[in-house]
């Protein structure tokens, strides 16, 4: 027997089997029919094309009955567990645009990650337990396809192309130091300044390493700026400027707090950087309910941020 014999060209389609088993059934075309709302030659027709895509007869006639023959029993029994799985499998996929479970993958930044993407994620869990829900923090660039990952909650506004993106909160970076640093070395009193100040360098994902980017109304500045001290991390950067070693520009989500204690004190108020939080997937939400309600329950969450 070669290859190419081993290989069915043809396989008998739902509808045939489904044809079959009504007949069965009803005992009769003309009761198959009248169920399908079709005609009996269209019963037929179906009955024939399934014998002859099994190469073998499935039914005895008779003007008082039908018999089923060897095959046709077979047959009949491979049918009935084939429509019932064939159904099973339509039933989970609907299921799955409806009923949140099984696995979900987000990512997010090392802090945002850490300070609110994380609680977030907790209650998440605990209102849904049928959700496997894996976070990863990371502050290199992601690609959601190629690295499995179904959702990624992004600062800031480079956005791709490629994926869907729902803002989540409003959110903006702003420029502060401690005032031990103001009072050692003075606030800046005009954009340009900055250039003379020590300014704490952030490299993040793929923002601008030494460059800041801030507008004040409708105008846009870009601001090169030295420090003697940079991290990849904005975390450390953070403390750094709270030990008043530098001026940052950061997150009100995570400076926020410390501005309203006066660990930290605005400066140049009139300049900032668009950095809204945003939910970026691949897929429709319709198509998946354990996406759906996690960026529903993701938004919700964050309008509680005080910023």
């Amino acid at each position: 027997m070669t290859y190419k014999n081993t290989i069915r060209e043809q396989w008998p389609l739902p509808e045939d089997l489904r044809v079959f088993i009504t007949v069965i059934r009803k005992q009769s075309f003309a009761g198959a029919a009248d169920e399908l709302g079709v005609s009996p030659a269209y019963i037929s027709k179906r009955i024939q094309v399934l014998e002859t895509t099994l190469q073998t007869k499935l039914l005895h006639r008779s003007t008082r009955r039908l018999a089923l023959t060897d095959d046709g029993e077979k047959a009949r029994l491979w049918a009935t567990r084939l429509l019932g799985d064939l159904n099973d499998f339509v039933d989970d996929l609907s299921l799955s645009k409806l009923t949140p479970r099984g696995h979900i993958y987000i990512t997010s930044t090392f802090g945002f990650g850490r300070n609110h993407v994380a609680p977030a994620v907790s209650d998440l869990a605990e209102k849904y337990p049928e959700l496997d829900i894996r976070l990863e923090v990371s502050d290199k660039s992601i690609d959601l396809i190629s690295e499995g990952f179904d959702l990624e909650i992004r600062i800031g506004n480079d956005l791709p192309e490629q994926h869907i993106c729902k803002k989540l909160i409003s959110n903006k970076r702003v420029i502060c130091a401690s005032p031990k640093y103001i009072s050692k070395y003075g606030e800046p009193k005009n954009i340009d300044e900055l250039t003379h100040h020590n300014c704490l360098v952030i490299k993040e994902r793929n923002n601008p390493f030494g460059v800041w980017l801030v507008s004040s109304n409708d105008e846009q500045k870009t601001i090169k700026i030295n420090g003697s001290l940079s991290s990849n991390n904005g975390e450390i950067v953070l403390q750094w400027a709270l030990h008043g070693r530098g001026l940052i520009l950061r997150s009100l989500w995570d400076v926020k707090p410390f501005l309203d204690d006066g660990s930290l004190v605005q400066v140049l108020t009139e300049y900032s950087q668009d950095a809204n939080v945003w939910a970026i997937y691949p897929t429709r939400l319709s198509n998946s309910a354990k996406l759906r309600v996690c960026v529903e329950f993701l938004e919700e969450h964050f309008k509680t941020l005080s910023i």
